[in-house]
């Protein structure tokens, strides 16, 4: 009988996610951006990412601060924040945010290296009717 071995394993995850949660707000409070970006991207909470970006767009010298943060993703990361602004963008509380990012990664990936993003067509394709 396994059941006993899957409940341990599942209660294991949810205690990493708990502590993961916990770092996550903690990091949102202590300003630091980055690590709270790559957590929440690895967490796949767009929301979360949401309003690390706009934590980032409250402070002085926001944009820059959301340029110097993204611009540091691992590819990866950013074809995962490419997939949410994508959603972002779709509603008009939160377009201005995607715009800011979608606006950074223009400006600082290669089109070549772009070309290379998992889902960049459909991703172009989606922000095209909205932008």
């Amino acid at each position: 009988d396994v059941t006993e071995i899957e409940e341990k394993e599942a209660q294991a995850k949810q205690e990493e996610q708990i502590l993961k949660e916990q770092e996550l707000s903690n990091l949102l409070h202590e300003k630091r951006y980055l690590k709270a970006l790559g957590l929440a991207i690895s967490l796949d909470r767009p929301h979360t990412v949401l309003m690390v970006v706009k934590a980032i767009l409250k402070e002085p010298e926001g944009r820059r601060h959301l340029e110097e943060n993204i611009v540091r993703l691992r590819k990866d990361q950013k074809e995962a924040v490419l997939a949410f602004l994508v959603t972002w963008n779709t509603n008009s509380r939160n377009c201005h945010e995607a715009q800011a990012v979608l606006e950074t990664l223009l400006k600082h990936e290669a089109p070549d290296s772009l070309l290379q993003f998992s889902g960049i067509k459909s991703a172009v394709e989606s922000l095209l009717p909205y932008t």
